[in-house]
């Protein structure tokens, strides 16, 4: 299977400008949304002793624990498309001193897995970037053993996650909407639609697919701050993306009403708003 120009472009994507900024906002992120994956985690119901494959796992926060998971009779290859990333992730690992754990640089679409040889998939939000899902899960469902399961998170719609939606609705007081984006382009929130992921899943082969809500008060970045909160805002997500070519002018003005729209979901804990996901689980059928 040959590489399509959406891919090279995921690839260029992650490995150049985005990729830095995730490894930059490395804690931030993990702070984030380790809860999320955490959920995940608990439903996957992770074995010792276990073969996991860790799809999209960016700077290897979610590798790690799956590591410790699985225990010295089990593996876990971590794997994802942005190099910057791996490296993180690979620094975490020596860290650690993790013998268990290896990281490598592919495309879950395209790579050449070989057969029946894990127990379970696993994603933290790294399975919305393929350019053909279906075949990018009948590929994943090859490396699955015929007992094996699949567990990942991934976002709601838009409008169900605060998180992102709020800062992005004030950062529009000042620069032109986004083009509208293309139906079930490869996004955050490319796997929105339960009925669109349930066909997607059942169509790369397989069975007993169930999405969960799951929806928690997350903490804006880890942040303690509001003006700590709005920073994080302006390098990811949503505004990250739209302020990419934005003067030092329109940033300071999106900053200031970005700060003002998170204010009064600030509080001890830091600043906490709504994130909504889909706990998919599914098996590998026969």
């Amino acid at each position: 299977m040959t590489e399509t120009q959406t891919n090279q472009d995921q690839i260029r994507y992650w490995n150049e400008e985005s990729g830095l900024k995730w490894v930059r906002n490395q804690q931030r992120l993990d702070a984030q949304i380790e809860p999320l994956g955490l959920a995940a985690l608990q439903r996957a119901n992770i074995q010792p002793g276990e073969q996991v494959l860790d799809v999209g796992c960016g700077c290897g926060q979610t590798s790690l624990a799956l590591a410790s998971r699985v225990g010295p009779n089990g593996t876990v290859v971590g794997l994802d498309i942005s190099q910057p990333m791996l490296a993180r992730a690979r620094e975490r690992q020596q860290e650690l001193k993790l013998t268990n754990l290896e990281f490598i640089c592919a495309d879950a679409q395209t790579h050449a897995f070989a057969r029946d040889r894990f127990d379970v998939i696993f994603s933290r939000f790294g399975v919305m970037f393929f350019e053909d899902p279906t075949a990018a899960f009948r590929n994943l469902r090859g490396a699955l053993r015929a007992t094996g399961r699949l567990c990942f998170v991934c976002w709601q719609e838009l409008a169900k996650n605060d998180w992102a939606r709020l800062p992005l609705k004030a950062a529009l007081q000042h620069v032109p909407p986004p083009p509208p984006p293309v139906s079930h382009a490869p996004g955050p929130f490319a796997f929105a639609d339960p009925n669109r992921l349930r066909h997607i899943l059942t169509t790369a082969g397989f069975t007993d697919v169930v999405l969960d809500t799951h929806q928690t008060a997350l903490s804006l970045g880890g942040a303690t701050t509001v003006e700590e909160a709005a920073d994080f805002s302006l390098e990811i997500g949503p505004v990250g993306t739209l302020l990419r070519a934005a003067d030092a002018d329109t940033r300071t003005r999106v900053a200031a009403s970005i700060r003002e729209a998170l204010q009064p979901y600030a509080g001890p804990s830091g600043v906490r708003l709504t994130g909504t996901t889909w706990i998919v689980s599914a098996r590998a059928g026969s």
